[in-house]
């Protein structure tokens, strides 16, 4: 039976905090120490097509410690918090499975809030309505699909930006697909993964002047890495630009570059910029939804989990 179906839930770690602030490293350096087993939290890392833009775990690092659901997703599929939980539930029986404590890391929010506090059970939305919708935002823009949005869900419309197009496009395909407003969905919970009471958790949060200098030079390091000549092989595919991999941080802007729009420095310090908004705005998250989580400075941060773990 599941963790989930005995109303318990293994044992697990959860690293979070926001990017560049060295959740992978602490994680492999915890998993080593507690023979651990690396779970990918993190929206972007998914995606096959985004190797060295999203400073994905290579082949070094997996060698030293397993690590799942890192790269397991096309470029072309839209992977949402749902499907997250389902590759989550197997993952963590396959740390099971295979005598191992399950460590997550990652950066995004929703997918840590789904581990522990479950997640609404919105239907998948039908291929041909998610396409049409998103036709119409193309053709007539957000704000006209927000008006429509206020007609037929005003609770959802309510809620949103006028600019918010990736919300916006959502909350109307759930509509059109279910007859139902997404937050009737919200409203219907499913059960958490993973027992909140049973896991050791934590936020890094390292100096911001520190991280936003790390993220500059990241963003370097992945450039003179090949993300230039990754970003060019998707844009290639030439795939919905409201994709969740299109709009990975930096890849809008190395775009535009590839298509003589902009300069690569020109590009490199909008991805910068962007990518820095980012980490703030996870900050700003992480402190108003998941309050509880301890906030600890990286260079503590492997001593504490090590004393929360060996409890």
């Amino acid at each position: 039976m599941s963790a989930q179906g005995r109303g318990q839930a293994p044992m697990a770690v959860l690293i979070a905090g926001p990017t560049a602030s060295g959740k992978s490293a602490l994680a492999l350096a915890l998993a080593e120490r507690i023979g651990g087993i690396v779970i990918n939290t993190d929206s972007m890392q998914v995606y096959r097509d985004l190797e060295v833009i999203t400073a994905r775990p290579g082949a070094a690092e997996e060698a030293r410690v397993p690590h799942l659901l890192y790269g397991h997703v096309d470029a072309a599929e839209n992977y949402s918090v749902g499907r997250f939980l389902e590759d989550a539930a197997a993952a963590l029986e396959a740390a099971r499975a295979q005598g191992r404590i399950p460590v997550f890391t990652g950066g995004s929010g929703l997918y840590f809030k789904g581990l522990t506090r479950g997640l609404a059970a919105i239907p998948p939305v039908p291929a041909d309505i998610r396409a049409a919708v998103r036709a119409r935002l193309d053709a007539a823009g957000p704000e006209t699909l927000r008006e429509e949005l206020s007609r037929r869900d005003p609770v959802a419309a309510a809620r949103l930006r006028p600019a918010d197009r990736t919300r916006i496009a959502r909350a109307l395909e759930v509509v059109e697909a279910t007859g139902r407003s997404i937050a009737d969905w919200h409203n219907e919970g499913t059960p958490p993964l993973l027992d909140a009471a049973r896991v050791a958790k934590i936020f890094l949060a390292p100096d911001r002047a520190a991280l936003y200098r790390r993220i500059d030079a990241r963003f370097d390091a992945m450039l003179s890495a090949g993300a230039l000549e990754e970003v060019q092989a998707l844009a290639a595919r030439r795939l919905d630009p409201l994709l969740p991999a299109m709009k990975a941080h930096g890849v809008p802007w190395l775009i535009r570059h590839l298509a003589g729009e902009m300069s690569l420095d020109a590009a490199a310090t909008e991805g910068k910029k962007d990518t820095r908004h980012y980490a703030k705005r996870q900050f700003t998250w992480f402190r108003h939804q998941l309050a509880d989580w301890p906030r600890v400075e990286p260079a503590a941060a492997l001593d504490a989990l090590m004393r929360d773990v060996s409890r």
